[in-house]
């Protein structure tokens, strides 16, 4: 396991492996940068292939969240865990408890919450033992909780801005709208569409959620290895990263791409492929913000819950901004997004 040989590897200030034998607790937390703030960015649970690929996963995905915090105007760097999901996982209260021992020895250079695999209960189980914690339940009329259904209206909201650029339509009514993963964002995201008279087609590995949006939503089910290739007016990945490669991309039938996903694209070469194939691709980091930006809200007490909407849907006017520029200039939204968000952070660290 090389850290610094990795090819997410970019300058983070710290990787910590943390490993507790009692508990069989095996995870990875990653500090990209702390020019902003602290390092704030979800705990993943997942089950990886490797050791190896935990460790690429969380670097990009920690790199992901110093842009994600930048772009949102957040004084928050970028961090992200990893819990490895070991052959019977158990997830006792005694392994979350143990992991927010790790997190509370980074002294609040580190800040957790919820990501893939967790819940509200899990990360409650987890500030038994460390302050720097966020994504608890909800107080009466303050941001908090599950930032999930957040992450899915800002989604919504650059869905509806990608759409006004490239298709000249002032809503969604009447498009067809492919949704890769009805997990937790996705099928909130799925609920704004369907509100907003937009047709869906869904997919998931797990079925009884496919089923579920079926019923709710009128949404028709796909299987995994169809939902990318549909012909619709957006696709929008909302499960895991790396979709986007040289492999899929010819066979896209979509004009926009905007989802929840982080880190859709393989490599930075295919921003430039979706570029070229005249498809408007909404960079992930920035489209994918309401979450942290919910998250921000509820640790430093700053915004109640209208108020947090309200920055939230500052991220259609955002991405419309990445969209002029990179129409004007002929370069990929990504590479305009990457620009915009390390000038953030190095001007920070000046």
């Amino acid at each position: 396991m090389a850290v610094f040989e990795d090819s997410a590897f970019d300058d983070h200030e710290r990787v910590i492996f943390c490993r507790d034998a009692a508990t069989d607790l095996k995870a990875i937390i990653a500090i990209h940068s702390t020019a902003l703030g602290p390092a704030a960015g979800g705990c993943r649970l997942w089950q990886y292939a490797s050791d190896d690929e935990a460790l690429h996963d969380v670097l990009r995905l920690s790199q992901g969240m110093s842009y994600k915090n930048a772009m949102a105007g957040l004084t928050f760097g970028g961090g992200k865990a990893v819990i490895l999901k070991t052959k019977g996982f158990a997830g006792t209260d005694a392994l979350y408890e143990k992991f927010g021992d790790f997190v509370e020895l980074l002294n609040g250079s580190y800040i957790t919450a919820e990501d893939v695999g967790m819940s509200v209960d899990i990360m409650q189980t987890i500030a038994r033992r460390t302050r720097f914690v966020s994504g608890l339940p909800k107080k009466a009329g303050q941001a908090g909780g599950d930032p999930s259904p957040k992450t899915a209206f800002g989604v919504f909201n650059g869905i509806e801005a990608a759409v006004r650029f490239k298709l000249s339509r002032d809503n969604v009514k009447g498009l067809k709208v492919a949704v890769q993963g009805v997990g937790n964002v996705g099928y909130n995201l799925c609920r704004y569409l369907h509100e907003a008279g937009a047709k869906l087609i869904v997919a998931d590995m797990n079925e009884a959620r496919v089923k579920a949006a079926c019923g709710e939503f009128g949404a028709e089910a796909v299987t995994l290895d169809e939902i990318l290739f549909q012909q619709v007016d957006v696709l929008s990945p909302c499960a895991l990263g790396a979709i986007l490669n040289e492999r899929t991309i010819p066979k896209l039938r979509a004009p926009i791409v905007g989802g929840a996903a982080n880190n859709q694209l393989a490599t930075l070469a295919d921003g430039q492929r979706l570029s070229d194939a005249g498809i408007l691709y909404a960079p992930d980091y920035v489209i994918n913000g309401g979450g942290i930006i919910n998250v921000a809200s509820e640790y430093h007490g700053t915004e109640d819950d209208d108020e947090v909407m309200q920055l939230i849907a500052a991220i259609g006017p955002r991405l419309t901004q990445i969209f002029e520029e990179a129409a004007s200039t002929g370069r990929p939204t990504n590479v305009i997004a990457d620009e915009q968000a390390r000038k953030i952070i190095a001007d920070a660290r000046r």
